[in-house]
């Protein structure tokens, strides 16, 4: 069996309160690169050989204590990116929010799919492959080899969703997968067969709350 752990990033500096999607230019926050390394500190226990991440630099930042840790080189893998989203570099709240803005609510119309961004299948879809191939990836590397993914929570929750066999479509408040959280698959060929759940950053005070 070869465990793919799928990390969510840190928080990140957000203080317009932007739904910031896949637009270039934020980073983690101060809080936020604690967690990575917490995260990091958690993994570099596991006999990890490979490591990939979303091309977005807050993934970038979040994966890079691990890899000075391990010694490890951070291989971008598009399937890890951010859900595409038709709303990023709107407000999240205030008079032009993005449920109070009237131009906003066409893209309301199917929240099933959803309609405002990239389908829910779509998503889950590229981040399993993403996950298979890093399974492949620790396998060639030896025996027991684990590999380590940096996503985002979106993305992590879709592919989590879809290993277990539940509808994609979910109220977002009651996602699990917080900051800095490690969602742990284990394969058993093509097949997962378990799926842990962790957060080495719980012991930290809380952020403001930023994005995904």
């Amino acid at each position: 069996m070869t465990v793919v752990h799928l990390v969510r990033h840190g928080e990140v500096f957000n203080p317009d309160g932007v739904l910031y999607g896949r637009l270039p230019g934020y980073h983690l926050s101060d809080l936020g690169i604690a967690q990575a390394k917490l995260a990091a500190e958690f993994l570099a226990q596991r006999d990890v050989a490979h490591l990939a991440s979303s091309p977005l630099e807050r993934a970038l930042q979040t994966a890079q204590p691990l890899a000075d840790a391990l010694g490890l080189d951070v291989e971008i893998d598009v399937g890890l990116v951010e859900a595409a989203n038709e709303l990023e570099g709107r407000k999240v709240a205030g008079g032009k929010g993005l449920f109070t803005d009237p131009g906003n609510w066409k893209y309301f119309r199917n929240p099933v799919r959803p309609s405002w961004g990239e389908p829910y299948a779509q998503i889950a879809e590229r981040v399993l492959a993403a996950a298979r191939d890093a399974r492949d990836r620790a396998e060639a590397a030896g025996p027991g080899k684990e590999a380590v993914c940096v996503s985002h929570q979106l993305p992590i929750v879709c592919a989590r969703r879809a290993a277990e066999g539940r509808r994609l479509f979910h109220d977002p408040r009651k996602r699990q997968c917080s900051l800095g959280s490690i969602t742990s698959l284990t394969f058993a060929g093509e097949d997962i067969v378990r799926i842990d759940y962790t957060e080495p950053a719980a012991t930290l005070p809380p952020g403001h709350g930023a994005g995904a």
